[in-house]
């Protein structure tokens, strides 16, 4: 199994717009993907979802996270499919700046960082995450996660 990780550009929603504009950036949203299935939290679903999206259009780009384990991406969303929406994290995390996650409520990218095992996953934006993602996956540099 494989895992990539989609960040995605569209027009979307005020919200979306909001985020895009505060992290200066062109994601306002992200998902990890495994073998064709999306798994993130989100606003629109009410926090920790499992979903089938069509990543084909132009609204998303995807990237291959070859040095990520799968079994801990399926096991950190069996964990936290029941979790809320983090706004709480979202707004403390992000928009003030102080890296205050909230037990048992993840935003997008704190629940995709936290399923690859990188470190202080709430100060990450889609932006960062897809930048952080990029840089591990060139050759030469290595994961800061451990083994499966």
């Amino acid at each position: 199994m494989t895992v990539q990780l989609a960040l995605y550009k569209g027009r979307g929603q005020i919200g979306n717009a909001a985020i895009r504009w505060w992290a200066n950036s062109a994601y306002s949203h992200c998902e990890l993907v495994v073998d064709g299935v999306c798994y993130s939290s989100s606003v629109m679903d009410g926090g920790g979802r499992r979903k089938e999206i069509d990543l084909s259009s132009e609204n998303w780009d995807v990237v291959a996270v070859p040095w990520a384990c799968t079994e801990r991406v399926l096991a950190y969303f069996a964990v936290t499919d029941s979790h809320r929406y983090g706004w709480p994290s979202l707004l403390l995390s992000q928009f003030l700046n102080l890296n205050r996650p909230v037990k048992g409520a993840e935003f997008c990218s704190e629940w995709c960082a936290a399923a690859l095992g990188l470190p202080a996953p709430s100060s990450l934006s889609p932006h960062t995450l897809g930048e952080w993602v990029r840089f591990l996956g060139e050759p030469g540099h290595r994961p800061v996660v451990g083994p499966c």
